[in-house]
């Protein structure tokens, strides 16, 4: 104990007076209005992704749970290639898809097409970010919400249904209150996870975060105490969500803990 206490001490001690870290100018720009205007661009970008993506993680995973083999193919084979490209790649991938596809159309499929678009147009850096992530976020959450369906002991449902308790009731009282004791923990995981993989997207020019911390240290030279101001935001927003984790994983062990 005593010798964690004279360590911390030391790293505080370390971190306080080191004047490479230069505490001056992390003061001046830690709330700087470009600052915090990337920071509302990342969490927009984090929340678009969760929900984008976590719509498509139930609609995979139901696909997957489903007693259709072409469908747990294709739910298959979407996870298995969005997990096996790098986020990097993705989201640079999404950024050229206008070199691929100059114009979007919508017509009969294999014929005429009524209305066309160019694609340039209508995707922004912004929207492909958002894409770029959400299709990640998808193959991912997908994985979270199977896991914790068939942790659930299927004798449970298959009681039920002999008692005669109709299935939505089935799926509301005894399904999702115990899957959700899994995915509840792995999903603020994938969120945190997701919130700081945002600063891929800087590759884009987009002016979230990193990005614009990267724009005001390439302008100062002050490259320590500017990636202190980022990480000192990463760090308070991912306390934030990890406290939200924690309430979130109560409410739902509160039956468990009966």
């Amino acid at each position: 104990m005593a010798v964690a206490l004279v360590l911390v001490a030391q790293l505080a001690h370390a971190l306080a007076t080191n004047p490479g870290l230069d505490w001056a100018t992390f003061g001046q720009y830690v709330f700087d209005p470009s600052v915090l205007h990337g920071l509302w661009v990342t969490v927009q970008l984090t929340l678009l992704a969760a929900v984008a993506g976590g719509a498509g993680g139930l609609l995979l995973a139901g696909m997957r749970l489903s007693g259709s083999p072409p469908l747990r193919a294709v739910a298959y084979g979407y996870v298995w290639v969005v997990r096996s490209v790098p986020l990097l790649v993705q989201v640079l991938f999404w950024f050229n898809i206008s070199y691929l596809y100059q114009r979007l159309s919508i017509g009969v499929p294999f014929g005429p097409a009524f209305f066309s678009f160019p694609t340039r147009d209508l995707l922004s850096s912004m929207s492909a970010a958002v894409i770029a992530l959400s299709v990640h976020e998808a193959a991912f959450a997908s994985e979270i919400f199977r896991a914790g369906v068939e942790a659930v002991d299927r004798g449970q449902l298959e009681a039920a249904a002999s008692l005669g308790i109709p299935r939505g009731r089935q799926i509301r009282r005894i399904l999702l209150p115990q899957a959700m004791r899994t995915i509840a923990p792995n999903a603020a995981n994938q969120l945190i996870g997701l919130f700081k993989n945002t600063s891929i997207v800087s590759v884009m020019a987009i002016m979230e975060l990193f990005y614009t911390v990267q724009v005001i240290y390439g302008r100062t030279s002050r490259v320590v105490p500017m990636l202190l101001v980022a990480t000192a935001w990463y760090v308070l927003l991912t306390t934030l969500l990890s406290v939200l984790q924690h309430y979130v994983e109560r409410h739902f062990r509160k039956g468990e803990q009966r």
